[in-house]
């Protein structure tokens, strides 16, 4: 089956990366430019929104990092990592809290917005720490998403409280911190992460 992974090595790409080391897919990489090709006719047909990272697995696109790690977990069963009955929930649960709540909230924050309290009943996470306090208690409680196994949704997942505490996005937290660290000492992570930190080298 052709799989074709189109990245920047500088942007979100680095997740979906991981997660194709993850389900042991080949696949072929398409290297776009911020300001040209990732804007140019051609790849706007694979994504409209000129975003990254997207991938098209013979002949059906999908975009947006948490699809594509659902995506991935079930196009390839034998890696393991789509969920069991009694994980779907958590699987579900989490991956789309961290896309949405999470996300919303970092990204809100990073940008100097806060949310008013009058107006939090307005916005889908709330305020900053209430998200950040409830993806705290999660890790604190459990070892991965879905308890004590390692899922795809720990890709998603991993990766946002990674950069969140390498950047300062989030808090160090110890719970994020023994999280991330389980997550970054996984083959995979550092297969996929290589590739990228040598694209941006080579890239300058």
């Amino acid at each position: 089956m052709a799989l074709k992974f189109y990245t920047n090595p500088m942007s979100r790409g680095q997740i979906a990366r991981w997660a194709l080391h993850e389900a042991g897919a080949d696949y072929d990489q398409v290297l776009l430019d911020y300001d040209t090709t990732m804007k140019a006719d051609d790849y706007l047909q694979v994504n409209p929104m000129g975003k990254v990272p997207a991938i098209d697995h013979d002949g059906k696109v999908v975009t947006e990092g948490a699809a594509i790690c659902a995506y991935l977990a079930e196009a390839f069963p034998d890696a393991g990592l789509a969920p069991t009955a009694e994980e779907r929930a958590d699987y579900f649960r989490w991956l789309f809290f961290t896309a949405g709540p999470v996300e919303a909230a970092i990204t809100n924050r990073s940008l100097g917005f806060e949310v008013e309290p009058d107006k939090e009943r307005m916005a889908g996470y709330g305020n900053y720490d209430r998200v950040v306090d409830v993806l705290d208690a999660k890790f604190q409680a459990d070892a991965y998403v879905c308890g004590k196994r390692f899922t795809m949704a720990d890709v998603y997942v991993g990766a946002q409280v990674v950069w969140g505490t390498q950047f300062g996005t989030l808090p160090k937290r110890e719970s994020f911190g023994g999280y991330a660290k389980r997550v970054t000492d996984r083959a995979a992570y550092q297969a996929a992460k290589a590739v990228d930190d040598a694209l941006i080298s080579e890239n300058g």
